[in-house]
Order: structure tokens, then sequence, then C-alpha cells
């Protein structure tokens, strides 16, 4: 019994019916049959997301950091014809290893798309985390199908959405188990969707990829962080397209896997036999699991978007901060779990890689200012930008803001040892997940004591109304973009517009040259 109940938007896959099952059936209607309708602001809002993920990609491979170019060396060793490419290539390669080499690219800054599972509209609020990190799937799909950008950007969307929605209803975090499952079982079922796999053989794969291929989060474990961190998504993803495609070749996996009594859904969150959750998944209108994500406007874990915000804010409202520094006496952050826990770690006071500085928030919030510092040196004024829009543009956190010379810049190092962080309690924790809310509060030398307030929706976060997104957006994918061309404006504007594409170009999409500038310190 699968029991997709449709209304006009969306379908509804109770807990005591077969999921997987109905999550494949979901996928083929959606991809082949017509069924779903997103509005042209769904459409826009993931072509933004996907503009965004690709930059992010492409500046990590022109600046030559270790996993990606790891899994770009290893794909060129599996050579295909009529196969797919990786970024900045016409060579075709097995899909899986394309997949694996563009999604861990695209995830290596930890700069693009973020989503916190929050639908208080169904009850739906698990809070699980996730990414935009997986369009390289059905760009691949697409391509090795003989599709046109539309059906590549349709099937962006019903990744989103299985995978958002998943994140809506279920916590892994909660169980150390890693939120890149939610991504890998829409992986396998987009994947499998578009390359016309039968829902049984979709059920399959994602029964392979729940019972075979589970990541603990002892991958973001540890004082200083590694590959894994970054890779995660990129690994789970590839093992879940071999998974789709074993079974279109006839392998069985695991059926009903979300309620079968000895996966992780039961085994966490024992039932009598149902799985834990109802899913409601959209095919229609705007309510997308996508127009709830959340951009990060330069590199920096999401969870201090708000403190960086209420950095901007003060220092904005108060430019004699930055014409002297002196008066900087101490900084009280105060965040909400899990913000605390993730980049309040102890151990990330001392961050010596920039996978460890990159989710420290005093690192964070210490360059961030220190470059504003800097402006204001430079400018001769404490008056840096107008406004909050060209504050973020201005301040851009960027890969050199996490290459060794600035992971122990002095000026930074000092700046750290002014900041206390805090955790405020149910205060704080009561308003996540619907916002990301810390205070930042100054403390000067001359007596002042300078409140940011709690700031709930920062820039980039998807119910901020008040920032100039797609301004502060195309500065990121102009900044990024440089690092990898000279011109990156056509390419750029190639991923933007990815549904007009006709399949030639949409199979040429990767054909460009980018930047090497060595390895990444």
């Amino acid at each position: 019994m699968t029991a997709t109940t449709d209304s006009a938007t969306s379908t509804l896959l109770a807990r005591d019916t077969n999921q997987a099952l109905g999550i494949a059936e979901f996928a083929i209607r959606f991809m082949r049959e017509g069924h779903g309708t997103p509005s042209e602001a769904v459409k826009d809002k993931t072509r933004q997301f996907f503009a965004d993920a690709a930059v992010c990609g492409l500046s990590a491979i022109a600046l030559g950091t270790n996993a990606p170019l790891v899994f770009r060396e290893e794909a060129a060793e599996y050579p295909k014809d009529d196969g797919v490419t990786v970024f900045g290539s016409n060579t075709p390669v097995c899909p899986e290893k394309a997949i694996v080499a563009n999604c861990s690219a695209v995830r290596e800054w930890d700069s693009n798309g973020t989503n916190f599972g929050y639908n208080p509209a169904l009850g739906h609020t698990a809070g699980e985390f996730g990414h935009n990190d997986f369009y390289a799937v059905p760009v691949a799909a697409a391509q090795l199908a003989g599709q046109d950008g539309a059906a590549a950007l349709r099937g962006m969307i019903l990744h989103d959405e299985i995978r958002g929605r998943l994140a809506e209803v279920f916590s892994l975090k909660s169980y150390r188990i890693d939120h890149v499952v939610h991504g890998a079982i829409a992986s396998a079922a987009v994947y499998g969707a578009m390359m016309g796999a039968s829902a049984e053989q979709i059920e399959s794969a994602i029964g392979m990829t729940v019972a075979h291929f589970i990541p603990w989060r002892a991958i973001r474990a540890g004082k200083q962080l590694s590959d894994s961190k970054g890779a995660s998504a990129a690994i789970s993803t590839e093992v879940a397209v071999l998974a789709m495609m074993r079974s279109m070749k006839g392998f069985l996996g695991p059926r009903d896997i979300f309620r079968n009594p000895e996966a992780i859904w039961r085994q966490f969150e024992p039932t009598d036999g149902d799985a834990p959750f109802d899913l409601v998944l959209s095919h229609s209108g705007d309510d997308f699991a996508v127009m709830g994500m959340h951009f990060k406007l330069g590199l920096y874990e999401h969870q201090s978007a708000g403190a960086l915000q209420g950095m901007i804010d003060l220092v904005s409202a108060n430019p004699d901060l930055l014409e002297n520094p002196d008066l900087v006496k101490t900084i009280r952050i105060v965040a909400y779990e899990p913000a605390f826990g993730i980049i309040g770690d102890p151990a990330k006071r001392d961050p010596k890689t920039r996978q460890s500085a990159d989710h420290s928030m005093v690192y964070i919030v210490s360059t961030l200012l220190r470059k504003a510092i800097d402006a204001a040196r430079d400018a001769g004024s404490g008056v840096i930008a107008d406004g909050n829009d060209a504050m973020w543009k201005q301040l851009i956190l960027t890969p050199y803001d996490f290459d060794e010379q600035a992971v122990f810049h002095p000026e930074t190092r000092a700046l750290m040892e002014k900041i206390e962080f805090a955790h405020g309690g149910k205060a704080y924790d009561d308003n996540y997940p619907d916002g990301i809310p810390p205070s930042v509060v100054i403390e000067t030398t001359d007596g002042r004591s300078l409140d940011s307030g709690l700031v709930m929706y920062p820039s980039g976060h998807a119910r901020n109304t008040t920032c100039d997104l797609e301004g502060i957006l195309a500065n990121k994918a102009e900044v990024l973009g440089k690092l990898a061309m000279d011109d990156p404006g056509a390419v750029i504007d190639r991923f933007r517009r990815v549904d007009d594409l006709a399949a030639a170009e949409l199979a040429s999409m990767n054909d460009f040259e980018i930047k090497d500038h060595g390895r990444f310190e």
C-alpha cells in the first residue's frame, strides 16, 4: 500500500504506508508525467541556489582545495563514452564519478544554501540541517538521458523537495547521524526517475542506500575537522547513484525501508509498525521546500549568520569602533542550540585548519570585524559602506579569509580573545529554527554597552525581507567567480538560466576553463 493522497498542491505519504515506494512514484510522476507544476517563483529560487552553488564549486576548484581535486583526478581515471562531465571539462566520465567530484566542489567552502527543516504549518519542525549540494545529480541524469535544461531544473526542484521535507520530519543529528542521508535518498529517487527506472527499482535503491550506507557525524567530530566533513554529501550521493544503477540492473534492495524495524528510522524512534512520520511532498504552486531555504552571503557556517548581521548593524551604527578599534573592550555573543554546540565548541576557539575556522563563531565574527577595521583604516573613516547591502558586499568573507595566513592573523586572534560566546537558554532556543537568533553586545572602554538585540532573520535568511538578496548574491558570484576565471559573467549567466538551455547546450554546460592557483594553503 502506498496511499498517495493528493491535494491540489501536495501529496501525503502516510506513516502507515510504504513511503519509499511512495517517494518513487511521486518522483516519477513529477518528472515524467507532468504532475509537477511548481510556480515561477519556485523555479527562480532554485535557479538562484543552483548558480550560487556552482560558483562556489568553481572557486574551490580554482584554488586547489584538496577533496575536490582528489575526486576530479579519480573521475579522470573513469572515462566513459556518452558519460557526463566535471566542472571545467568536456571529457565524459562515469556519472557517479562526475557527481561526486562536482558535489564535493560545491560543498567545499560550506558557502552554498542551507535548510533547517522547519514547517510549522504542518507541525513538521524536526529541524534537521541540509544543504543545496546535490544539483550535480539531476544535471548528470539530464545529460545522460539527452534532456534539456528545463528537465534538469525540474530535477533540482524535486531533489530539494524530497530532501527538504525529510529534514522537516526526522532529525538525524539527534541520533548522531549525518544530515546527508536525506540528500542521498533524494539522489536515488531523482536519478532513477530521470533515467527511466521503475518505482520498484527506485524503492530498491532507497532501501540499499539506507541499509548499507549510513554516515555517522563522526565525520564532523574532533578538534580539527578533515576533508570528510565537506565531502560527506558527495560520498553519500555517489553511493546512492550507484545503488540506483544496480537496482536498474536487477539488484533487489530491502523494501519498505521507512517501516523496516531494523532500519534507522524505527531503531531511533520506535513504533508499533508504522514509520515515525507522515511525509508531505509539494507538486504544484508556491509552497515548495526550497522556498524556506537560506543563502549564505560569503564563507561562514550558517549558524553564525545572525551574529554577523548583529556585528554589521553595530559597526554601521557606531563607526567610531572602526576608527578606534581600541574602544572595543569585550564582545558578548549569546546564541541558541545548536549554534552554541556546533560553532561554540571550546576546541574551535583555537582553529588551526580552514574547516575548523569556518566552524568557529569567535573566528568568523572576529575576521569580519578585522576586515571592517582594515577597510576603515584604508578609507580614513569609520563609514566604510552605505547601508546594510553595501556592508555585506564590502565585508564578504572569501576563501582567503580562511587560508593559513588569515587563520593565524594576529589582529584576528587578538579580537578573538575579547569574545565571550554563551548559550542563551530557552529564550533563544525557542526561536530556532524559525530564525537563527543570536544577540551581540559590545562593551566599550568608554563605558558604553552597544546591543544588537535579538537578530532573528539576518540577510540571506528565507524570511528576511529587507536586504537586496539578488544584489548581494550577484556580488558574491562575481567575487568567487573571478577566482575561477577572468570574466565569469557568461558562465554564471549560463547557470542562472539553466532551464533555457537546449539538450546540446546542457551537455556542454561544463565546457569552460578554470584557473589553477595551485594548492590552497
